[in-house]
């Protein structure tokens, strides 16, 4: 953030590679002795003892607590809650505190996240509906009964034209997204900071970065593309049995790979919108920060995906059978081998179901791919001293230690 140093990437930091200092004893302050070493005159062992009450007589100080004579604690007084100005505590992060970090910022900004979201998402449904509509080609028909070379030239024309009319809508779909994500990785940081914000003021500072953002999200496309086109060409280009075994296999290996570079980059957003990165330099630092981390990040996205999964199953199984119903589409078709054609009353209740998830989806998201970047930074590079500071939290001044 422009007025938040706490966002700024670290010049030396431990995910660097760079070694945290080692604490080593003070220096005596008379200034006497080796520094580091033990006074040589030291107490007979086992002469240790708590200091006893000399006595109750007028103007003797009452025993200091859990000294013999004042209340007893349980045990060691355990650390002190870290600061939270805002709607995570200023330390490392749990699974939940993740996900109701998230879900807090929407809450408490919800007409700028929320109504963002959904001015973009109406807009995005109802451009895709019109492609539906007027401009995407009717689905290809399968033979179920069909065989040998005729079932895999069916399989591929239908692959074929599935891709020809998903490419837009995930184009489409994709630009809103990243509409969306800069927008609400700009109300995160400030949500952390406890700063309020405006829809206003939030888009002023994503803006400048929103073209850099679209650059990085089309590389990592094409990047994944390239490497799934590399894994299934050969097979293809065969044509026969063997080759088809031959695509299954590079598939396969090309979804391992993907998957592990998609974990990788996945906090490169952040980085490129509060750091300011360059686009490679984004995925650079993503990747360092994601280095030694994979599994539990892994871990956090595949949970927020399944979440995200269960929302639209629920959202869209009741305003699809609305749709068919309204549209008076027999339910056979759909499951059919023939396409069906769907009229307008299907395409608007599917569509205002889509609105509905994209909404809610799309912020929750960049929520919390914004916090698990400021988690890993936490981690990695004691980053909460850094917002404490910038938040203008007392106690953290620029002398405070880095743990």
């Amino acid at each position: 953030m422009n007025d938040s140093p706490g966002w700024a990437s670290p010049g030396s930091a431990p995910s660097d590679g760079k070694e945290k200092a080692i604490p080593r004893p003070s220096d005596p302050q008379d200034g006497s002795g080796p520094t580091g070493q033990w006074s040589p005159e030291q107490p007979p062992p086992g002469q240790w003892s708590p200091p006893s009450n000399p006595g109750g007589g007028p103007g003797t100080r009452p025993p200091a607590p859990g000294w013999g004579g004042g209340p007893q604690r349980q045990g060691w007084a355990g650390p002190p809650p870290a600061a939270k100005p805002g709607v995570i505590p200023l330390r490392p992060l749990s699974l939940g505190e993740i996900l109701d970090g998230s879900v807090s910022a929407l809450r408490a900004h919800w007409r700028t996240a929320l109504g963002f979201s959904l001015t973009v998402s109406v807009v995005t449904q109802i451009a895709v509906i019109l492609m539906q509509r007027y401009l995407l080609p009717e689905p290809t028909s399968i033979d179920p009964n069909a065989t040998g070379t005729e079932a895999l030239r069916q399989t591929a024309d239908s692959a074929r034209s599935t891709l020809l009319s998903l490419a837009p809508v995930s184009l489409l779909s994709m630009i809103a997204t990243l509409f969306t994500a800069s927008v609400v990785t700009v109300i995160i940081s400030r949500s952390v900071l406890g700063r309020p914000t405006t829809l206003a003021d939030s888009w002023a500072e994503a803006r400048p970065r929103v073209l850099p953002l679209l650059g990085l999200t089309v590389l990592v496309a094409v990047i994944m593309a390239s490497i799934m086109a590399v894994g299934i060409g050969p097979g293809l280009l065969l044509g026969s049995e063997a080759g088809a075994a031959l695509a299954f296999l590079g598939f396969a290996a090309a979804c391992v790979v993907m998957l592990w570079l998609n974990v990788s980059f996945a906090l490169a957003a952040p980085a490129l919108m509060l750091e300011r990165q360059s686009i490679v330099a984004a995925l650079r630092r993503s990747a360092k920060l994601v280095r030694g981390a994979w599994w539990r990040t892994f871990g956090i996205l595949a949970l927020t995906y399944l979440l995200t999964f269960l929302l639209t199953f629920l959202v869209s199984i009741p305003f699809g059978i609305i749709a068919v119903i309204a549209d008076g589409t027999e339910v056979s078709d759909l499951f059919g081998g023939t396409a069906p054609s769907v009229g307008w009353p299907f395409l608007i209740v599917t569509g205002i179901g889509e609105v509905i998830v994209s909404t809610l989806i799309y912020p929750f998201v960049a929520g919390v791919m914004a916090l698990l970047y400021v988690d890993q930074r936490i981690r990695r590079e004691a980053l909460d001293l850094d917002l404490a500071r910038a938040a203008g939290l007392p106690g953290y001044g620029d002398n405070t230690p880095r743990s």
